[in-house]
């Protein structure tokens, strides 16, 4: 299992196709079946959730966070990307747009992506709600920048019990 294991981290880490796996780990249709059961069996998300709580009381805190920061990040991506790219026009960028969640110390709770011509305030309500599921309902307050001002917003939060709190630049 330790060679499959490591046959995955060379994959994700290199990110090469899987034919151009290293010819010393185990066969690649070996190490891509286990990678899918690992997968269904939702085995890295909990790996993501334990080293969350254990960082965080390293840190003093407690295991599950009570506030996140909500925002939104626009990737440039290529003529090749097609339609599914989009373009936001505030950052001026074409490209897919990933809306995240994280604990107050930076710690990923949540991760949604999409083009890049929707509006981050569309996206509170589900991650909201996958916040509150990972979390088991202990999020009870969301920084947000201005981009994500407006009471059908602050609608979607409280609807899974997060409460929006606007943090304007100086």
């Amino acid at each position: 299992m330790r060679e499959v294991f490591n046959g995955l981290r060379s994959i994700v880490k290199t990110g090469n196709q899987w034919r151009l796996m290293a010819h010393d780990l185990p066969p690649r249709y070996v190490v891509y079946q286990q990678m899918r059961r690992w997968m269904a069996a939702r085995c890295f998300e909990a790996m993501v959730e334990d080293l969350r709580k254990l960082l965080r009381e390293y840190a003093g805190r407690k295991p599950q966070p009570t506030a996140m920061i909500l925002d939104s990040r626009t990737l440039q991506s290529t003529p090749e990307s097609g339609a599914r790219a989009g373009y936001d026009g505030a950052k001026r960028r074409k490209g897919p747009k990933f809306h995240a969640a994280v604990d107050t110390l930076g710690h990923p709770l949540a991760l949604h992506g999409t083009a890049a011509d929707e509006q981050g305030s569309a996206r509170v309500g589900g991650l909201a709600k996958a916040v509150q599921q990972i979390t088991g309902e202990h999020v009870e307050l969301a920084y947000v920048d201005q981009g994500y001002t407006g009471e059908t917003t602050a609608q979607a939060a409280e609807k899974h019990g997060v409460q929006l709190e606007v943090v304007e630049h100086t």
